[in-house]
């Protein structure tokens, strides 16, 4: 259902950096850029992920309560993701563990404040 997610930024050369390295582990690369917008996905044709400088002008703010949650498929490569996100400089918002009994997941915020998971089902 979901085509693509858009967080803004006031940097995006500095947030474009920190996602081409993070997508890297999970072999997510640019399918879209224009002068205010770069998108990632690992097939143009599935859901993608984007940032953008806000149309308006106006500077990019995170908003209270949004989260975009990344899906993984093990709880190894929801801690390496994680631990990826911290080392560009993500802060932490939660260290990965297990939510729940089947629901396994670190939280971090981006450069510009945007919160995120990375999580798993677990079996």
């Amino acid at each position: 259902m979901i085509g693509y997610i858009t967080v803004g930024t006031n940097d995006l050369e500095k947030s474009a950096k920190f996602y081409d390295e993070l997508f890297e582990g999970i072999g997510a690369k640019r399918f879209m850029e224009m002068d205010n917008f770069i998108a990632w996905s690992n097939d143009p044709k599935a859901a993608g992920f984007s940032i953008t400088k806000p149309f308006d002008g106006k500077e990019a703010c995170i908003g209270n309560g949004v989260m975009i949650a990344l899906i993984m498929d093990s709880t190894e490569k929801v801690d390496e993701m994680y631990a990826k996100a911290i080392e560009l400089g993500a802060t932490d918002e939660g260290a990965p563990g297990a939510r729940s009994d089947n629901f396994y997941a670190g939280y971090f915020r981006d450069l510009d404040g945007n919160k995120l998971n990375f999580f798993c089902i677990t079996e």
